[in-house]
């Protein structure tokens, strides 16, 4: 999660910075508490935001800061080799702007694993970039997240022997990036009590 102040820049036309921080804040509280209600062996966010810390320490998340200001690809490389280095047997990479994830989407990626090597990837609902990203053992395949993820990862894992395993899920592949994409969680169904939502609304 990158610092709030200068979140979600794209969206400058709609919000202000002040709009912006709470919303990239909203977002990260959703994807926390879903995770926290969801069957992984834990938590982790890579951020240097205070507030973010503050958030992830209050779902029992486990904080670090290697790679916090490389991007996203950066951030979850370094998750990936501290997680490789301790012997465990995945990663599961969300960004922190998904805010209608559920604890049952990300069931059903754990459930959708085959065994490793393996890749599953849930895509953008624009099938361009990559929401999520299960890596079984975590530096299974090197990653690298942008606008046009998705393909390119599937090309990694293919060009290596790996059959990617792609899983289509609604919440998850909504992010919310540019002004057309809060329009399409203000009508996305069913409704869900999110902070985010609340906060568009209010």
């Amino acid at each position: 999660m990158k610092e709030f102040g200068g979140a979600k820049q794209r969206l400058a036309e709609r919000l202000t910075p002040a709009q912006r921080q709470a919303l990239a804040a909203a977002m990260l509280e959703d994807v926390l508490a879903a995770l926290a209600e969801a069957p992984v062996a834990g938590i982790m966010l890579n951020t240097l935001d205070p507030l973010a810390i503050d958030l992830a320490r209050r779902y029992g998340a486990r904080v670090v800061n290697d790679g916090a200001r490389d991007g996203h690809t950066g951030a979850v490389a370094a998750m990936a080799r501290i997680l490789e280095s301790e012997g465990r047997a995945g990663m599961l990479a969300l960004p922190g702007d998904i805010p209608r994830v559920t604890a049952g989407e990300i069931g059903a990626i754990l459930a959708a694993r085959r065994p490793a090597p393996s890749l599953t990837i849930v895509p953008a609902h624009d099938e361009r970039g990559s929401n999520a990203v299960l890596c079984s053992p975590p530096l299974v395949m090197p990653l690298r997240f942008g606008d046009d993820s998705f393909l390119p990862h599937l090309a990694v894992a293919r060009a290596q022997g790996i059959e990617p395993t792609i899983v289509k899920l609604p919440g998850i592949g909504l992010d919310i990036d540019q002004p057309q994409d809060l329009d399409a969680l203000r009508r996305a169904t069913p409704h869900l009590a999110t902070r985010t939502e609340a906060l568009l609304n209010a």
